[in-house]
C-alpha cells in the first residue's frame, strides 16, 4: 500500500474514534441502577431529596445493627435491604446516597462503577455471641406512608472509613432527623454492652477496640478482712446502688468515689472484683494496660451505659502527685477532668486502688465528688490469717499440729503471702505422695524457708510481707 494512501487511512481511523469518544462524551448518561429503584420506592424524584449523615464510632456498628432491626421490628415497617459493589476506587473512598443516583460519567466521582450486588456483611463476636452488622447496603423502609432509604457503611481496614457512616433519605428534611434521633435513642436503649464488664484499647488506625471480659466468682466469704471493714466498703457500693432511686429523689448526687488502699497482696483487687460481681446490673469498664491513655472514652461509654462502674487498678501510676519527677500528668488531668465533667444524677461508681496512698496526686482527693471516701485495706490480724488458712487449705487434706505457730510466724505478711504458702506447700505433699498428698507441718516449714529465705526480699515485696 503506497505510504500516502496508509497515512490517510491512519488519520481518519484517529479522526473517527475523536468523533465517537465526543459523541459518547455528549450522549445522555444512562440512569443509574439505585436512582431507578428509589424513584420507584419513593414513588417520585429522589434527585433532590434531602440527606442526613451521622457517624458512628467503629465499635458502634454492632449497636447500629441492633437500632436499625429494632426500628423496622417494633414499627412493623416493611423493609427491602440492597447490596452495594464497586471496584476499588469504591472500597477505598466509600460512597455516599448522593453519589448513587448521579449519573455514571468517565472522570465522574473517578469513574467508579457501582451497582447492585450481594449484601456485604462482617461478623463482630460479641461476649456469648456474634452479630452479622451490614459492611455496606441500601435499606429502602416503607412505614406506613412515610418512605426512607438508609445507607449504612463500616469501618473499612483499606480505606479511609474507620468509623460507622449511617446517611437517611426522606421526602423532607424533618424525616430523615427523626430516624437518626430515633436510631440514637435505641443505640442507647438497646446497646449490646450494657451490663457487661469490659476494657478499651487502640488499634493501630487510631480506632478503639472493645474486648470483653468474665470476672471469677467470688463469694462474700472469700472476703478476709476485719470485723465491720466489708460492710463499710459495702455501703457505699452495693448498698448505694442499691438505693440508687431513692437517694435521687432525696436531692443527694450519685457519682462516688471509694479508694482501696493497702499494702500489696491485701485483697484490694480481690474486694473490686466482689463488688463488681455483687452488681450485675451495672456495666463495667476496667481501666488497664493500654487503656490507661483511653480515659475519656472509657468514661464517655460509663456515662452512656449507667449505671456503671469505672475500675482503676493502681491509680498511683498515673495520678502520682504532679510535681514528682516522671509524674504522668496528661493522664492524670484526663482522669481529674472525667471526673469533674460528670453531672451529679450520673450513676458511676469510680472504684480505685493503690498500693501507694503516699505519692498520690492531693488534687485526685481534694474536691468531694472525685474520691468520697478512702478505707484501708490492713495486712491481716490473727484472727484473719487464720480465717485465710481455712480459706486457702480448702480442697487439701491438712494435717497441722502447730497451726497456731504458723498463725504467728506469718505476722505482717498478706492475703497473697498465705495462699502462695499453702500452694507451695501442697507442692511439696505432691512430690512425696502422688496418689493423696497430706499437708503437713514440715511442708509448711519448708514453704515457708523457700518464700522467705531462698525467696529474698523481692520475693517477700511481691507477696507482701513486712
Amino acid at each position: 500500500m503506497p505510504e500516502n494512501e496508509a497515512k490517510s487511512l491512519g488519520e481518519f481511523g484517529a479522526s473517527f474514534k475523536g468523533f465517537l469518544d465526543q459523541m459518547a462524551a455528549q450522549a445522555p448518561a444512562e440512569d443509574p441502577v439505585f436512582l431507578t429503584r428509589l424513584r420507584k420506592h419513593f414513588s417520585a424524584e429522589p434527585a433532590a431529596f434531602p440527606i442526613v449523615g451521622e457517624q458512628f464510632e467503629r465499635s458502634d456498628h454492632p449497636n447500629v445493627q441492633r437500632a436499625i432491626e429494632t426500628y423496622v421490628s417494633e414499627r412493623k415497617c416493611s423493609s427491602v435491604l440492597v447490596g452495594i459493589v464497586g471496584d476499588q476506587t469504591f472500597a477505598y473512598s466509600g460512597i455516599g446516597l448522593a453519589q448513587l443516583i448521579m449519573p455514571a460519567r468517565p472522570g465522574l466521582w473517578g469513574g467508579a462503577a457501582v451497582t447492585e450486588g450481594p449484601v456485604q456483611y462482617v461478623n463482630i463476636p460479641l461476649d456469648d455471641q456474634v452479630i452479622a452488622c451490614v459492611q455496606c447496603g441500601l435499606y429502602l423502609i416503607g412505614d406506613g406512608e412515610r418512605r426512607l432509604a438508609v445507607l449504612v457503611r463500616g469501618p473499612s481496614e483499606m480505606g479511609i472509613t474507620r468509623n460507622v457512616n449511617v446517611e437517611a433519605m426522606g421526602v423532607d428534611r424533618s424525616q430523615a432527623e427523626e430516624f437518626l434521633a430515633e436510631l440514637r435513642l435505641l443505640i442507647r436503649k438497646r446497646n449490646v454492652y450494657r451490663g457487661r464488664v469490659l476494657s478499651l484499647s487502640s488499634d493501630q488506625h487510631g480506632g478503639t477496640n472493645v474486648q470483653f471480659h468474665r470476672l471469677p466468682a467470688i463469694t462474700r466469704d472469700q472476703i478476709i478482712l476485719p470485723e465491720g471493714l466489708l460492710d463499710r466498703i459495702e455501703r457505699q457500693t452495693i448498698q448505694f446502688g442499691k438505693h440508687s432511686a431513692r437517694l435521687l429523689a432525696m436531692g443527694r448526687h450519685l457519682k462516688r468515689g471509694l479508694l482501696l488502699h493497702g499494702a500489696p497482696g491485701t485483697g484490694k483487687t480481690l474486694t473490686a472484683m466482689y463488688l463488681a460481681g455483687q452488681m450485675p446490673d451495672r456495666t463495667v469498664l476496667l481501666l488497664t494496660g493500654r487503656g490507661m491513655g483511653l480515659i475519656e472514652q472509657s468514661c464517655a461509654m460509663a456515662r452512656v451505659l449507667q449505671p456503671s462502674i469505672v475500675v482503676l487498678e493502681d491509680v498511683d501510676l498515673i495520678a502520682e502527685e504532679r510535681t514528682r519527677e516522671g509524674a504522668c500528668a496528661a493522664v492524670l488531668f484526663e482522669l481529674l477532668n472525667q471526673m469533674d465533667g460528670l453531672s451529679n444524677d450520673a450513676d458511676i461508681l469510680f472504684l480505685l486502688t493503690t498500693n501507694r496512698p503516699d505519692i498520690l496526686e492531693p488534687a485526685l482527693a481534694s474536691r468531694p465528688g472525685r474520691i468520697d471516701q478512702a478505707i484501708e485495706v490492713p495486712l491481716p490480724d490473727g484472727v484473719c490469717r487464720r480465717r485465710l488458712f481455712e480459706l486457702y487449705g480448702r480442697g487439701l487434706t491438712l494435717q497441722l499440729e502447730r497451726l497456731d505457730r504458723f498463725i504467728e510466724k506469718t505476722e505482717g505478711a498478706s492475703a497473697a503471702f498465705i495462699r502462695e504458702l499453702l500452694r507451695k506447700a501442697a507442692l511439696f505433699a505432691a512430690d512425696e505422695m502422688l496418689d493423696r498428698p497430706v499437708v503437713t507441718d514440715r511442708h509448711l516449714e519448708e514453704a515457708m524457708h523457700e518464700l522467705v529465705v531462698a525467696g529474698g526480699d523481692l520475693t517477700k515485696s511481691l507477696l507482701g510481707v513486712r
